[in-house]
């Protein structure tokens, strides 16, 4: 099962604050222990909504709405697609997550927040999901892997 676990920003990365060396040290840590268990898929931080923008459609009117956003509590500051034998499991990894986070701030008390999706498999879209579209999506994200792993950033 894969899942989508959604970092979700605070005051201090929507600030542009870099995490201290001990969060980048404690989230490094299981990211690198999911990436050696065949967990981690993909991840990464964001930078603040203020680098961002945002595309809407309305009615066949594009326009493009630069950042900053408001509403902290519903923006986010990473991501990672983790796929695991169950939700139990993806728990057990989202739990270390928010755990790192702590660490990374001095404080096992601190708040924090992770939201967990799970991504549908090709059973959820039924008869909608041909062969020829699940063949065209195979070739589409084996290129999108080589694609990262030429990546220069």
């Amino acid at each position: 099962m894969r899942f989508m676990m959604i970092f979700k920003a605070n005051d201090e990365s929507e600030a542009g604050q870099p995490p201290s060396e001990a969060a980048l040290t404690a989230m490094g840590l299981v990211m690198a222990e999911m990436a050696e268990k065949g967990v981690l898929l993909a991840g990464d931080g964001l930078l603040p909504s203020s680098e961002g923008f945002r595309l809407q459609l309305d009615k066949g009117s594009r326009r493009v709405v630069d950042g900053p956003f408001a509403e902290t509590k519903e923006l986010i500051a990473g991501f990672c697609l983790i796929e695991v034998a169950s939700r139990a499991e993806a728990e057990e990894w989202g739990w270390r997550c928010i755990a790192a986070d702590a660490l990374g701030v001095g404080d096992p008390q601190t708040s924090g927040q992770l939201e967990i999706r799970p991504v549908p498999t090709a059973d959820f879209f039924g008869d909608n999901y041909t062969d020829e579209a699940q063949q065209r999506n195979e070739v589409t994200f084996q290129k999108a892997a080589e694609n990262l792993q030429n990546s220069s950033t």
